[in-house]
């Protein structure tokens, strides 16, 4: 005889349903909410009071997380949504802007995807390693004549990822440091909302002019390539915003605070000092222990019954990254930060078809920033006592304002 679905009287529903834990423990800057391992223990699928006053659900599972951002019962798209965090009453999200995959569903998703799958090929990653291997090398050779004291961030972890946007899409080199000055305002800290919509407007325009120059003289690149599609100048511009949205704030901040969890885990960046060949596990495991992009979103198009709960057509149901990435039940000791794991199966690039399409390309990066890093600097360390380090706190995709290290003699 097959069970029916358990379901609660909307007055349990009220008195039972949590809301999203957004504050880490002092004095772990690495590690999700305590209570999302405590939801995650009880019930991997827990009912979640919004913001609004929404009624919907938290996965905090591994395997429940997986399986929710693979089916494509529940949609991506922002309008149906409600915002998981504290302080959103009353905001509405708007649909994604033309080019924006994260925002979509099929046939409009599938559309995009394929169009950009295809150029993300192995062989433009291996030519565009050796511009990732080149850039590192510039950059380690700036910090060490600006040095002993730098901003790892501004000097290293933001610049990096936003010369291999450039290269990506075939910005001029005579227009490189506009661009990457108009995309580092739209994040920079203590910048206002009308700096961040001055920047983003001028990144628009910017982005405008290029796709005209690429379909004018197009060079070797994404965007070049994409001009001989069927996708109108709006959406190649939207793309191009996307790409950068996607690719350049997750990259900078993994490189970031991945540095910080090095260099507070001597024992680590010794093991990857001595051995670059445990690069390709290092940046696994990272990605998995920290979990930048820590929260996703998704609404459920029908009646969907998932570990026992019947989830309704309308909820919202809130994907828990940071806390699947650290369930023991796919992962040994999961709050341990080692180099040697493979931790394969983590879903720190998401799952399913709205799955990081720029995931090889942030991989290069960070396989060759961390032991270059590493290596030039044998005696990197933190300038400021870990507590004192600013993070993150308040934004979507986690990680460090500024890092600031020194070398040399102490």
């Amino acid at each position: 005889m097959q069970h029916e679905p358990s379901t609660n009287s909307p007055e349990q529903d009220s008195q039972e349903a949590v809301t999203l834990p957004t504050r880490r423990p002092q004095g772990c800057p690495f590690d999700p909410p305590t209570e999302l391992a405590e939801l995650r223990e009880r019930q991997p699928l827990t009912r979640m009071r919004y913001p609004d006053g929404h009624l919907g659900w938290l996965a905090t599972g591994h395997s429940t997380v997986r399986a929710i951002a693979a089916d494509t019962r529940f949609s991506s798209r922002y309008e149906l949504m409600h915002f998981p965090f504290p302080g959103t009453e009353g905001v509405e999200i708007p649909p994604a802007t033309v080019g924006d995959l994260t925002g979509m569903d099929q046939p409009e998703h599938t559309r995009y995807r394929r169009l950009l799958a295809g150029k993300f090929t192995v062989r433009r990653m291996r030519a565009l390693t050796e511009r990732v291997e080149q850039i590192t090398a510039e950059h380690l050779d700036a910090m060490e004549s600006q040095g002993p004291t730098v901003d790892l961030v501004q000097a290293f972890a933001h610049p990096v990822p936003a010369l291999m946007i450039c290269e990506l899409l075939g910005v001029p080199e005579a227009e490189r440091e506009a661009f990457k000055a108009r995309a580092a305002a739209i994040t920079a800290p203590g910048s206002t909302l009308d700096e961040q919509v001055a920047a983003l407007t001028g990144l628009g325009e910017f982005f405008r002019d290029l796709v005209a120059a690429k379909r004018a003289h197009p060079t070797d690149d994404v965007l070049s390539d994409l001009t001989t599609s069927d996708l109108t100048d709006e959406e190649l511009a939207g793309i191009a915003g996307f790409l950068l949205a996607a690719g350049l704030d997750t990259t900078a901040n993994m490189i970031g605070l991945g540095t910080f969890a090095l260099l507070t885990h001597p024992d680590q960046a010794a093991a990857l000092r001595a051995d670059p060949g445990l690069a390709d596990q290092a940046v696994e495991e990272l990605l998995r222990y920290l979990t930048i992009t820590h929260t996703g979103l998704k609404s459920a198009l029908e009646d969907v019954e998932l570990d026992g709960q019947l989830i309704k057509l309308g909820e919202s149901v809130t994907l828990s990254l940071q806390a699947a990435n650290r369930d023991p039940a796919r992962f040994d000791d999961p709050a341990t930060l080692d180099i040697h794991r493979k931790a394969t199966g983590h879903l720190a690039f998401g799952h399913g078809i709205h799955q990081c399409l720029g995931q090889q390309l942030a991989r290069v990066e960070m396989r060759v920033a961390f032991p270059a890093l590493l290596t030039r600097f044998p005696t990197l360390r933190l300038a400021v006592p870990p507590e004192d380090v600013p993070l993150r706190t308040d934004m979507n995709i986690y990680g460090v304002h500024r890092l600031p290290v020194t070398w040399g003699e102490e």
